[in-house]
C-alpha cells in the first residue's frame, strides 16, 4: 500500500461521501491521524466518529485543529462535490499545503498495486463490490475503495495489508477515472451523463476510451458487448467482452434458471466453463453484473471452486434494490437509481420478480443539470410505474437553474398519475393501497435518511 511521501496526517473535505470515507478509512488503517469535514451528519459520519475519525460540519478555516495546520506534515484530500471556493479549500491553498483531489490520490494507490478497476455509468458499484467479494473469499484476497456501502463487508472499504490487489470503483464524474492506472479494467456502460462537464455525448463516451487506454501494459481490459467505445489507443493488453447470454461475448451465462430463490447459471469462460454457479440477489441485471465481476475475478487468478463458493455468499449492497419491508401483500424497496436507464432497469426488475402488484415509485431528481438534460427521457422511464410521487430536486454542488423543477419532469409523465411533495412531508404522504402494493424509493441525494422513518410507519401502518 502507497502512502504520499513525507506525508503524517490527512485531512478530507467532503469526508462523509461514499468514495471519501473510504480514503479516510484507508489511511486510518495505515495509521495516521485523519479528520476532515462535511456539510451534514449523516450515517457515514457517526460511522466514521465511532472509528476514531474527528469530523466537523462548520466550513471554516477556524474549525481546522492545529495539528492539521502544518503544511509539511499535511495531506489535504478533496472532492469536486464541494466546490472550488470551499472556504477549507481556500484556506490550505493559499498557505500552501499539498491538496490532491480524491481520484488523484486513488491514482497514487493503484499505481503502487495490482489495480482492479471498474467503470461505467451504471453497474459499477455491483460490480466492483462483487469483485471485491470474490477476491476476499479467494487465495489473493484485496484491498476495495467501493462507492456503496458491502452487506457483506458492513463498509465501503476492505483492508488487506498481505494482497497486492486493490479493486476501485472508477468514477467518471468530471474525468476522475483518468488518474487511474489499473492492472486490470472493466467498462460496463457508457450511457451519456454529467453533460454539465463533459457538454455532449461524444466527449463523454471519448473519456471511457482515453480510460481503457490507461491499462498498464501486459493487463486485461473487460468491455460489456456491443458498447460504442473506440479502443483503437489500447495497446499491449488483453481485451475480453462479457455480456448475460450472449454468445459473442467471451465470458457469458449459460442455462440461466431460478431455484430455491437463487439464479442458477454456468458460466462461459474463453477457457470453457465454469458450472454450478448460483447468486441470490435479485434481477437478471445483476446476472450480468455477475459475469462481468466473475471475469475479472477469473483472468485474476481466482479459481473456480472459490468462485463457485462465494458467489452464493453475496449478499448485495445497501441501496441497490434492498428490500426494507416484506409481507405477502406489500413491499418496501429502497434503491440508489438516479439515472434515466438506472431507473428503467429497477422497474423491470421489479415488475419481472413480483408481477401483478401495484408499483408506486418515488423519486428525488438529483441536480439540477442532469434534470434538465434528460428530463424526457427521467419521464419515459417513470411511465412505466402505476403511481410516481416527485421530491424537489436534490442540488448537491449546483445552484438553482430557472425554470428546472421536478415538473420539468413530472409534465412529461403520459399516462401515470404524478404527486409532487417536498422533502419533509414524504414520510407521512406515501399510501398503502388495498391491493398488493410495492413502493420503491429512488435517489442519490439524501432520500436515503427518509428510509428509516418511511420503514418504520410502513411497519406500523401494516399491523393496524
Amino acid at each position: 500500500m502507497i502512502t504520499p511521501e513525507g506525508i503524517k496526517q490527512v485531512w478530507l473535505i467532503g469526508i462523509g461521501g461514499i468514495g471519501m470515507s473510504a480514503l479516510a478509512r484507508y489511511f486510518k488503517r495505515m495509521g495516521l491521524p485523519v479528520a476532515g469535514y462535511d456539510r451534514t451528519p449523516s450515517p457515514l459520519t457517526d460511522a466514521l466518529q465511532k472509528e476514531g475519525i474527528e469530523v466537523c460540519f462548520d466550513d471554516s478555516p477556524e474549525r481546522i485543529k492545529p495539528q492539521y495546520r502544518k503544511v509539511e506534515d499535511t495531506l489535504v484530500i478533496y472532492t469536486p462535490a464541494v466546490g472550488e471556493e470551499q472556504a477549507q479549500l481556500l484556506w490550505f491553498r493559499g498557505h500552501g499545503f499539498s491538496v490532491m483531489k480524491r481520484a488523484r490520490v486513488l491514482g497514487l494507490i493503484s499505481s503502487g498495486s495490482k489495480g482492479v478497476c471498474i467503470s461505467g455509468t451504471h453497474g459499477k458499484t455491483t460490480i466492483s463490490t462483487l469483485t471485491a467479494h470474490l477476491f476476499k473469499e479467494s487465495h489473493l484476497g484485496c484491498t476495495a475503495f467501493l462507492g456503496g456501502i458491502s452487506k457483506n463487508f458492513g463498509s465501503n472499504f476492505l483492508w488487506d495489508e498481505k494482497s497486492d490487489y486493490v479493486v476501485m470503483e472508477a468514477d467518471e464524474y468530471d474525468r476522475s477515472f483518468l488518474w487511474l492506472q489499473p492492472q486490470t479494467a472493466l467498462i460496463s456502460s457508457v450511457d451519456a451523463d454529467h453533460l454539465d462537464i463533459y457538454g455532449d455525448r461524444e466527449s463523454f463516451i471519448q473519456a471511457f476510451s482515453d480510460f481503457a487506454a490507461k491499462v498498464r501494459e501486459g493487463g486485461n481490459l473487460v468491455v460489456k458487448e456491443g458498447l460504442d467505445v473506440d479502443l483503437s489507443a489500447v495497446r499491449g493488453v488483453k481485451m475480453y467482452r462479457y455480456a448475460l447470454n450472449s454468445m459473442k461475448a467471451d465470458f457469458y451465462a449459460k442455462n440461466i434458471r431460478i431455484e430455491k430463490g437463487y439464479y442458477n447459471f454456468e458460466l462461459q469462460t474463453p477457457d470453457g466453463e465454469i458450472r454450478g454457479l448460483k447468486m441470490g440477489i435479485p434481477g437478471l441485471l445483476n446476472v450480468e453484473n455477475a459475469v462481468g465481476a466473475l471475469a475479472l475475478a477469473y483472468l485474476n487468478g481466482v479459481r473456480a471452486d472459490e468462485l463457485r463458493d462465494s458467489l452464493p455468499l453475496f449478499k448485495g449492497i445497501s441501496r441497490r434494490f434492498d428490500i426494507r419491508v416484506k409481507s405477502d401483500s406489500f413491499i418496501y424497496i429502497d434503491d440508489y437509481a438516479h439515472h434515466p436507464e438506472e431507473i428503467r432497469a429497477t422497474i423491470e426488475s421489479v415488475r419481472l420478480m413480483y408481477p401483478g402488484y401495484y408499483l408506486t415509485g418515488v423519486f428525488q431528481p438529483h441536480l439540477y443539470t442532469r434534470t434538465r438534460d434528460f428530463a424526457e427521457e427521467f419521464a419515459s422511464s417513470l411511465s412505466a410505474l402505476d403511481e410516481v410521487i416527485l421530491l424537489d430536486i436534490y442540488p448537491a454542488r449546483e445552484l438553482p437553474i430557472e425554470g428546472v423543477s421536478s415538473k420539468s419532469i413530472g409534465d412529461k409523465i403520459s399516462g401515470t398519475p404524478v404527486k409532487y411533495y417536498h422533502y419533509k412531508e414524504l414520510t407521512e404522504a406515501v399510501e398503502i393501497k388495498d391491493v398488493p402494493q410495492i413502493v420503491i424509493t429512488m435517489g442519490a441525494g439524501d432520500i436515503d435518511r427518509l428510509v428509516p422513518a418511511l420503514s418504520g410507519r410502513f411497519k406500523r401502518l401494516m399491523e393496524s
